[in-house]
């Protein structure tokens, strides 16, 4: 089988969750987070990290409205993926992302971190969610299991 490792970033204002998937392009795990701002400094982070775990496609989640609509936050997130995608020199795909940190905050609270603590992972394990929803969804379409 081929390496399929696969970047997930969950984009905002302040901070970029960073996830990663194994070699086979199976499994999800949360992998850092980097800050939002300076725009440049941030992508050229995530192109280092691309780049370093040897990654062939990024998956950028994409917050559609409730109605899955394209709002404000999506048009931010098409224009971030319009910066970073020559920078990247990878396929960039945006995957839908509604309510991933709602399921990360409860997850991490789940597994009893504490508060303070779960700011700092907060992002990562969103992206991972949006990592993990992504590999399934494309596993489907491929009618792998």
């Amino acid at each position: 089988m081929e390496d399929r490792r696969v970047l997930g970033l969950d984009v905002g204002a302040r901070r970029i969750g960073v996830a990663l998937s194994d070699a086979s392009g199976f499994l999800s795990s949360p992998l850092t987070t980097v800050g939002a701002v300076p725009r440049e400094r941030a992508i050229a982070e995530i192109v280092r990290l691309a780049r370093e775990n040897e990654v062939v496609e990024v998956v950028v989640g994409l917050p559609l409205t409730l109605r899955g609509e394209i709002g404000p936050q999506a048009e931010i997130i098409h224009a971030f993926v319009r910066e970073i995608a020559p920078a990247l020199g990878l396929p960039v795909a945006l995957f839908d992302e509604r309510l991933t940190t709602a399921a990360a905050e409860q997850m991490l609270r789940d597994l009893g971190v504490k508060p303070e603590k779960r700011k700092q992972q907060i992002d990562q394990v969103a992206a991972s969610i949006i990592l993990q929803d992504y590999l399934d969804h494309t596993r489907n379409l491929r009618g792998e299991s």
